[in-house]
């Protein structure tokens, strides 16, 4: 015989140390959502990372240039960085190492100390871009760098020196959200989205210098040293198990591509905007916020505001985090987010050095920052065929990946991948040092 239970009773079962219980529906949803955001890391924050200030910057200018035009490239970037980030995720997991580190260990002190020291130069060039960025990003409302970046910089050196790792990384996947932002905008610039698919599938090349140099730009502010540095080194600190490992490398791909499609979209929204009206010099993504409004209107500017505040950020807290894995890798020292100053000195004084440094600069009124990034261009044209050159070499050693290295199929791909990305980059580097 069924026993009923009085309510009161009922109500006593439904509360556990004084707290009610979630319905079963919201708690099923809501772990779903802590699921879902326990599955993105670092695949999908370096690859944002690289989408960060003079990214917005180049891509706005390619769909200023030349509308839908360049589009193609977006595809087949995707797929270089996709091999790119999968290798790298794929080496920390089976190593248990950084890339810098395992360099280090390979091929000697000498090749560590190069690449550690141009990609302090790089990094800190960027790093300087993206508070300047954050400044130029609120500066659209009307509030001055002076104000907005030193509270910037306050936080993210919270973030990472006095949080732990768990925590930064959640903080770092929530600042990819802004992104969102671009294709909205690309949806109220109403392009004509036959064109869009036709530049995708149908390239359209021009004969020119000018065409050439966007074309190369585009792929090397996609593809940087620093995203693949900081990807391996993260994977490494967050303990992914090797059995964890194919879901590793999905998340790096599957980053790659998210980043990419928010690429696609800052050009679909300045090339049917800017470009069909006749608005073809773009210097700086603020410049680009600034120039859709009169065409999408002032909800565009907002958006895109946006998203260039959420990709500062996030690369601005990147980018110290990717330069301090490499330099303690490189010299053997303690690293590691969260840890105290006591813990790992060298990794948090460069940390602490390089925000304090980035912010004190980009609040100089008037800091020309094209031409640091000008500069910045040159290092990071050197640095990225070292990089990929390490990567192809490194995941293909049986001795280093054993079962985990690159077969026949996959090598090919990624040294491929390293000859044409090599060589975008070695003329890129070629025609900015003609330029200057």
């Amino acid at each position: 015989m069924a026993v009923r239970v009085p309510s009161a009773m009922r109500r006593v079962r439904s509360v556990r140390f004084g707290r009610p219980r979630l319905p079963a529906r919201l708690s099923r949803r809501r772990a779903r959502i802590f699921a879902f955001l326990g599955l993105l890391g670092p695949g999908l924050i370096a690859a944002n990372a690289g989408n960060d200030a003079g990214g917005i910057a180049t891509y706005s200018s390619a769909g200023a240039e030349y509308g839908y035009g360049l589009l193609w490239t977006i595809v087949l970037i995707t797929i270089s960085l996709g091999v790119v980030q999968m290798l790298a995720a794929r080496m920390g997991v089976v190593t248990g190492k950084g890339l810098a580190e395992l360099v280090r260990e390979e091929y000697g002190i000498r090749w560590s100390v190069f690449a550690t020291s141009a990609v302090l130069v790089a990094s800190l060039g960027i790093c300087i871009s993206d508070f300047v960025g954050i400044g130029a990003a609120l500066g659209l409302a009307g509030v001055p760098a002076q104000v907005t970046v030193p509270i910037a910089a306050a936080g993210i050196w919270t973030i990472i020196v006095r949080g732990s790792y768990r925590t930064a990384e959640r903080i770092f996947v929530w600042f990819t959200i802004p992104f969102f932002a671009y294709p909205v905008a690309a949806v109220l610039a109403h392009p004509r989205w036959g064109d869009v698919g036709k530049a995708i599938v149908a390239p359209h090349l021009h004969a020119s210098s000018a065409y050439l140099l966007i074309l190369i730009a585009t792929a090397g502010t996609t593809i940087t040293p620093y995203m693949q540095l900081y990807l391996q080194s993260a994977v490494v600190e967050r303990g992914v198990r090797e059995e964890d490992r194919p879901r590793e490398e999905r998340e790096a791909v599957s980053g790659a591509v998210f980043a990419n499609i928010i690429a696609g979209f800052i050009i679909i929204a300045t090339g049917a905007t800017l470009f069909v009206h006749g608005v073809h010099s773009i210097s700086s993504a603020a410049d680009a916020a600034r120039a859709l409004k009169p065409f999408a209107g002032a909800y565009a500017e907002l958006l895109f505001g946006i998203g260039l505040l959420g990709a500062s950020l996030l690369a601005a807290a990147i980018l110290p985090i990717a330069t301090a894995y490499v330099i303690s890798e490189s010299l053997g020292y303690e690293k590691g987010i969260g840890r105290r100053r006591e813990e790992a000195p060298v990794f948090v004084s460069l940390i602490t050095a390089m925000i304090a440094t980035s912010a004190v600069v980009a609040m100089i009124p008037g800091v020309p920052v094209i031409s640091l990034l000008v500069g910045v261009q040159v290092v990071n044209g050197l640095l990225l065929p070292i990089n990929l050159y390490f990567i192809w070499r490194l995941a293909r050693l049986p001795q280093l990946m054993g079962e985990a290295r690159a077969r026949p199929a996959l090598d090919l791909a990624t040294g491929v991948t390293v000859a044409v990305l090599s060589a975008l980059s070695l003329s890129l580097v070629a025609v900015t040092v003609a330029g200057l």
